[in-house]
C-alpha cells in the first residue's frame, strides 16, 4: 500500500472514531482543508501518525474539545467584506424592521466578530431592541471568546476601516471600551445575542430566522454536506426571509435553489420566495 493510501486509511479511521464515539461527523468536510487541520492536530499532540491518537480519542473525554477546536476554523473579522454589510444596511434591514421581532441566525460564528458587527448594524438602524441574534458554532472555545466580547485592540484599525466602508454612522469606538491591549464590546450589544453550541452537520434547525448569515462555512464542506446545510437553513427561514453566504459560496449544491431570488448575486445575498411572490 502506498504512503498516500495508508494516510487516507488513517484519516478514515480517525473520522469514523470521532463520529461513532462522540457524534461529530467530519467525513464530508473538504479533504484538502481537513488534511491540513489533521496535520496541525498531529503536531499539537506530537505524534508521527494520526492513528496514534485513536486510543486517546476513544478513552479521554478531555481530548474532544482540543480536536474540535483544531478541526473547526475560527477565522473571522468585524464587518468582513464591508460591501456586504452596506447591502444589508440599505436593502435588507428596511424589510426586517417591519417585523415586530427579528431573529438572526449567525451560523459558524467563530469568535463572534461578525455577530457583533450585525448587532452594531441593527443598533444604528434602530432595530436592536426587537432583534435577537443566535450565534452558533461547534467550537466551544471560540464561543466562550465570543460571549465575553473581548477582542485584541491591535485589530481595531482594520475593523474601524471595515465599519466605515460598511456605511457606519459614527465611530466603531462608540460600541466598545478599550482596556490596555484589548477592547470590550458594550453590554447592550451582548444582551442582543445568544451564543450556543450547534453541530451544523448533525443537528436540526436551530431557530425560526428572518436572516441567516452563513459566510465562509460551506467552503469547508463537500457538495453533499453543502446541500444538506443549505436545506437546513432554508427550512429555518420565515417566508420572505434572507440568506447571506460567503463571497466564494453559491446555492449550486441545493437541489431547489429556485426557492431563492437573488438580492445581489455577486454579494451572495438571497431572499426566500413565497407562494405569492415577494412583497
Amino acid at each position: 500500500m502506498k504512503v498516500s493510501e495508508l494516510e487516507e486509511v488513517e484519516i478514515t479511521l480517525f473520522l469514523e472514531t470521532l463520529r461513532l464515539r462522540h457524534g461529530y461527523d467530519f467525513r464530508h468536510y473538504s479533504r484538502a482543508s481537513l488534511r491540513r487541520r489533521l496535520l496541525s492536530l498531529q503536531r499539537m499532540f506530537a505524534v508521527e501518525h494520526l492513528v496514534e491518537l485513536l486510543p486517546r480519542l476513544l478513552r479521554e473525554e478531555t481530548i474532544l474539545s482540543k480536536v474540535l477546536a483544531t478541526l473547526s476554523v475560527p477565522v473571522t473579522e468585524m464587518f468582513r467584506d464591508p460591501e456586504v454589510f452596506l447591502l444589508l444596511r440599505r436593502h435588507v434591514l428596511p424589510v426586517l424592521r417591519t417585523f415586530p421581532r427579528i431573529n438572526i441566525w449567525q451560523v459558524g460564528s467563530a469568535t463572534g466578530e461578525e455577530a457583533y458587527s450585525l448587532a452594531i448594524l441593527m443598533a444604528e438602524e434602530g432595530c436592536l431592541p426587537q432583534c435577537q441574534i443566535y450565534a452558533t458554532d461547534i467550537n466551544d472555545a471560540a464561543l466562550a471568546t465570543a460571549e465575553a466580547g473581548i477582542f485584541p485592540a491591535r485589530r481595531m484599525a482594520l475593523y474601524s476601516e471595515n465599519y466605515r466602508l460598511a456605511g457606519g454612522a459614527g465611530k466603531l469606538s462608540d460600541y466598545c471600551q478599550t482596556h490596555l491591549d484589548v477592547v470590550e464590546m458594550h453590554e447592550p450589544l451582548r444582551r442582543a445575542m445568544v451564543f450556543a453550541h450547534h453541530n451544523l452537520v448533525a443537528d436540526g434547525v436551530f431557530c425560526e430566522a428572518h436572516l441567516v448569515m452563513c459566510r465562509n462555512v460551506l467552503i469547508y464542506f463537500d457538495r453533499f454536506l453543502q446541500g444538506r446545510c443549505l436545506g437546513l437553513m432554508r427550512a429555518s427561514l420565515v417566508r420572505g426571509g434572507f440568506l447571506c453566504l460567503g463571497l466564494q459560496e453559491t446555492l449550486d449544491a441545493y437541489g431547489e435553489k429556485e426557492d431563492f431570488q437573488a438580492v445581489d448575486r455577486l454579494l451572495r445575498v438571497f431572499r426566500l420566495r413565497t407562494e405569492g411572490g415577494l412583497r
